[in-house]
């Protein structure tokens, strides 16, 4: 897959996980959103945005592996189910794909995690970070973040009866907690839309994002994550009031079973 940056860029693979088995909203990664299957919007950002060697999908369905290849992904390999539970952590499929890959002489630099249930993501977006992640010198990744709507200095943690601060920081006379938001340090919050790291974090580190992060600063609403009923009505809100854009996906809709 050909790309609009300079021969010496690293190369990078584009991961898009797509476990079955969804709970709080059934078959969530293939469910239609507009006139196209969720997981159809990360791909086709994926493929525009010109960054990737390679597109690949991490599934542990193969009938999320016929959509995703409609959509043009590749699906080289199925996930283990062992790794496609509610609890499984990304280090093991991450770890597990990019290994099945070497196997197959297939290495890359780096890889770029882009969830399929951050829809609004777009490729110029990926373009941006992309530029960010190979500017910065000393790093093991990047991932996206926003400011946090809801502020941990406000937050609470609960023992039977009592409650003491999370964060117990500021004067007695004038704790977080009891100031106003404005007043209070600016905190960000990492969203699932979008990471980057150096491959050698999963080997040398066992992680997947080392432990020297840079931010990128996500565009608003582009890091909005559909994870349960609620963010689907808000997806759709969105989309209606115009406050957010799918990516523009050139396939024809994958056809429904009548």
């Amino acid at each position: 897959m050909s790309t609009p940056f300079a021969a010496s860029s690293p190369s990078c693979i584009a991961l898009i996980p797509a476990r079955s088995g969804s709970r709080r909203v059934a078959g969530k990664n293939i469910r239609y959103l507009g006139e196209h299957p969720l997981l159809a919007y990360s791909i086709s950002a994926a493929r525009e945005s010109k960054v990737f060697d390679a597109v690949v999908v991490s599934t542990d369905s193969s009938e999320y592996a016929e959509i995703a290849k409609y959509y043009g992904a590749e699906i080289p390999f199925l996930r283990p189910p062992e790794m496609a539970g509610d609890l499984s952590p990304d280090i093991e499929w991450v770890r597990f794909t990019l290994q099945k890959l070497q196997e197959q002489q297939r290495e890359y630099d780096c890889f770029s995690i882009l969830r399929p249930t951050s829809p609004f993501r777009q490729a110029e977006t990926i373009r941006a970070a992309w530029r960010h992640f190979q500017n910065q010198e000393g790093i093991d990744s990047l991932r996206a973040v926003e400011k946090c709507r809801e502020h941990p200095g406000k937050m609470w943690v609960v023992r039977e009866n009592r409650m003491t601060p999370l964060l117990p920081f500021g004067p007695a006379q004038q704790p977080w907690h009891s100031s106003a938001y404005q007043s209070l340090p600016e905190i960000y919050i990492q969203n699932a839309s979008l990471e980057i790291a150096w491959t050698r974090v999963v080997f040398e580190n066992g992680t997947i994002a080392g432990q020297t992060l840079t931010p990128f600063f996500m565009p608003e609403n582009e890091g909005f994550d559909v994870n349960n009923p609620i963010d689907w009505q808000a997806a759709l809100g969105l989309l209606e009031s115009g406050q957010a854009a799918l990516p523009q996906v050139l396939s024809a809709p994958f056809p429904i079973d009548s």
